[in-house]
């Protein structure tokens, strides 16, 4: 299995994340997302401007709005939104910022890579978090490595 990233590994050891684009619907992407880091022991917070709470928990409309800090952030977003996304962690000293993608462009925006790395945020564009967050599941140990062997594994 490919090695894990520095920037990758750095954004998993932090233990306070925002998920931004946690649905009403349960099977999307992002509400996976925040199941999994939830259950393996992140402290995470649901960010939706449309929901005052999904997932069984209470919804932030944005990152502001949040009652503690975060370390990081996971946008699972159109990549339009992910442009103000980084820009609001920019602002309020959130330095890691993962956008998720699986197929098409998910949330990456160049826009806001170029956007967030000029304002010091590390950015990861594209991958999943779940590819890393142990313990892996069969689909994101599979596409962990067919990333790997293709060279499309995030790297930064």
């Amino acid at each position: 299995m490919a090695k894990v990233p520095p920037s990758i590994a750095e954004f998993l050891r932090q233990k306070h994340l925002a998920v931004v684009g946690v649905s009403r619907d349960t099977r999307q992407p992002a509400n996976l997302i925040y199941r999994t880091l939830r259950k393996a022991g992140y402290s995470v917070y649901a960010v939706n401007p449309n929901a005052e709470s999904l997932e069984g928990d209470a919804c932030y409309p944005s990152l502001g709005a949040l009652p503690h800090a975060v370390d990081g952030a996971v946008l699972a977003t159109t990549p339009e939104v992910s442009d103000s996304v980084v820009e609001e962690c920019a602002r309020l000293g959130i330095r890691r910022v993962w956008m998720h993608r699986s197929f098409g462009t998910g949330s990456v925006s160049d826009g806001a890579v170029k956007v967030g790395r000029e304002r010091g945020v590390t950015v990861i564009a594209g991958g999943c978090p779940m590819m890393f967050c142990e313990p892996l599941d069969v689909g994101h140990r599979c596409m962990r490595w067919f990333l790997g062997v293709t060279g499309k594994l995030p790297t930064n």
